[in-house]
């Protein structure tokens, strides 16, 4: 009985005891209630407005380009975009498949973006859509939750395919540039620039997002505007091309392809004493205004499958034997070296007598001085000039020139060409070089390779009288308001270490290319004296590639130009042409713009 009366009590104390510990944790949740209301319900209620208020970012329309006159090139319209966005709910399936039908998006392709989305900013699915497609959606909004109609600065080329290497293209950030730009403060759906100056000068004139502060309901349906961040444009761009120039290339080049029906070629123009490109043109080219709304598939298959590779910007990627051309290289070496005299005269019987290697066609020219036999580009002088000089020594005068090495001009993907040709054998085929191929580097063929600018280059720096500037297409970084953020001056990068009758000994030998020697008969009433040099490369894909580089005027050099036309066989018949019609437009044009005379009445009239 004593024993029952013990457990009994013992049993009130334990309840007893839980009473408490619940009486007390009862008392803290209250405090703690009370706490939050009172002490931190202002934080609270800040959170619980946040819930529903959302950031819609807005796109900064990106900076425009001008030529070096003012004239667009580069701009933007407004365009309108379908996005979704999952303010308060992931997008339904039923959406995605309505979406992906009007859009004629791949379901696929639309989930796959959903799925790397992340935060608040809308997820593009189409850019640009025409007006029936915004009429669908805003009339119909019942049916489609979370997809929003954004007004969007959209990329417009004026030029359509004209100077598209030149200017580039922007689109999508891909993921695999996203996980390198996100910590530069790029973001899924970012339109950036893939190409050409879009892609050089990206971070300068993509400009800063602005954004909306949206009120959503439960649903995620904007309610209201509460507040708004303008977003700030882009840095405009002050281009050195010539607009006017950059067309009369385009068609010049376009004429004659159509005439030879050749596929590819390219054409670059400098300023020889500045380093300027006024003009840059390659084919087959691209519209790149196909990507700034987004490319079809069929677009894309057109462009990517096709054998001419137009994506490839060939003025500065090209490479290819130089040909005759590099007669000015070698030329310049040889006389600098003191391998020849400016007169002393070499014996041309059609063949060297070392190798036996001749001019095309089998001819002889019988004693020629230096000056003759640059005129008439004669083979067997200039291999007898690589047998002097050696591969060594002329290699050097090559590097000297700057090529073997890119011009660092402000394009992606620029080409170094080919100088180092003994070591590149080694490399290649573990191998000497020889005699012959020594020869067949001293007239631009074998092993050597440069790039069309490369060769504009070369031409450039015997019209600057040995200087060598650094190529560039941006003039001035500039706001909207035109105040001047950047400023690019000309770049001397080097001089050739030679003596300044060597140079005028050249100079004086193009010059007579273009009156009695191989330019001669396309420059007949030039208006203006020039100097010029023709080449014809071996293609061992096929038929021969088409050379011309000159400058101009002779007396006062403001351009240097230089064309190649793959496959179109000698120079003087393919390349030649496009670089009379690209000179005699530039020198109109300066005419025009009063920053040149009229020629002279008696001016070259052959």
């Amino acid at each position: 009985m004593i024993d029952n009366q013990n457990d009994g009590e013992e049993y009130l104390g334990r309840l007893k005891t839980l009473a408490i510990i619940f009486f007390f944790m009862i008392v803290i949740l209250i405090a703690r209630v009370g706490y939050l209301q009172i002490y931190d319900g202002d934080y609270y209620a800040n959170l619980a407005e946040g819930n529903r208020i959302r950031i819609i970012p807005t796109t900064a329309p990106r900076g425009t380009f001008y030529d070096r006159n003012g004239q667009l090139l580069v701009t933007n319209r407004p365009g309108f975009s379908v996005s979704l966005l999952p303010l308060t709910a992931p997008i339904k399936p039923e959406v995605v498949e309505r979406v992906s039908k009007l859009l004629n998006v791949p379901k696929e392709e639309i989930e796959q973006k959903i799925s790397v989305h992340y935060g608040f900013d809308p997820i593009r699915i189409s850019p640009d859509v025409t007006q029936d497609i915004v009429t669908i959606i805003e009339e119909q909004k019942d049916l489609y939750p979370g997809v929003v109609i954004e007004v969007q600065p959209i990329r417009n080329y004026y030029l359509k395919q004209e100077g598209a290497h030149t200017f580039g293209y922007v689109s999508e950030i891909s993921d695999a540039e996203l996980e390198v730009k996100k910590a530069e403060g790029y973001k899924s759906g970012d339109i950036i620039g893939k190409f050409g100056l879009e892609r050089v000068y990206d971070k300068e004139i993509r400009g800063e997002n602005g954004g909306e502060q949206v009120e959503v309901d439960v649903s995620g349906k904007p309610m209201q505007i509460l507040g708004k961040k303008e977003p700030k444009p882009g840095y405009d761009l002050i281009l050195t091309i010539d607009r006017d120039l950059q067309v009369a290339a385009e068609q010049a080049v376009d004429e004659m392809l159509n005439s030879l029906g050749c596929k590819a070629a390219a054409a670059v123009v400098l300023d020889p004493q500045t380093g300027e490109v006024l003009a840059l043109v390659s084919r087959p080219a691209f519209d790149p205004n196909l990507f700034a709304h987004g490319i079809s598939t069929k677009d894309w298959n057109a462009i990517n499958n096709n054998p001419d590779h137009p994506m490839d910007n060939k003025a500065i990627t090209g490479e290819y034997p130089p040909g005759s051309t590099f007669k000015i290289v070698t030329g310049t070496a040889a006389l600098a070296a003191g391998r020849v005299g400016l007169h002393e005269l070499v014996f041309d019987s059609g063949t060297h007598w070392l190798v036996p290697k001749g001019n095309a066609g089998g001819e002889a020219l019988g004693w020629l001085d230096f000056h003759a036999a640059l005129s008439h580009s004669d083979n067997v002088y200039f291999y007898e000039m690589g047998n002097r000089l050696g591969a060594d020594l002329l290699e050097s005068y090559a590097r000297m020139f700057g090529l073997g090495s890119v011009t660092g001009i402000d394009l992606p993907y620029e080409s170094p060409g080919l100088a180092d040709w003994k070591e590149y054998k080694w490399e290649v085929y573990e191998d000497e070089f020889y005699l012959s191929e020594i020869m067949d580097a001293a007239i631009g063929q074998g092993f050597n390779l440069v790039t069309p600018l490369q060769a504009a280059m070369v031409m450039g720096e015997i019209a600057a009288n040995g200087k060598r500037f650094k190529p560039h297409l941006v003039k001035q970084i500039v706001t909207q308001d035109k105040e001047v953020i950047k400023d690019f001056q000309p770049e001397l990068l080097s001089e050739l270490q030679v003596e300044p009758w060597v140079i005028q000994a050249v100079q004086e030998g193009l010059n007579d290319v273009t009156k009695n020697g191989t330019a001669a008969r396309n420059f007949i009433g030039f208006p203006y004296e020039i100097a010029g040099k023709t080449g014809t490369a071996e293609n061992s894909q096929g038929i021969d590639h088409g050379w011309f580089v000159g400058y101009g005027p002779f007396d006062y050099p403001t351009i240097s130009v230089a064309v190649i036309v793959e496959q179109g066989g000698f120079g003087a018949s393919s390349a030649v042409p496009i670089g009379r019609k690209i000179m005699e437009a530039a020198f109109a044009l300066k005419i025009q713009r009063g920053e040149m005379a009229p020629p002279a009445q008696n001016a070259n009239q052959q």
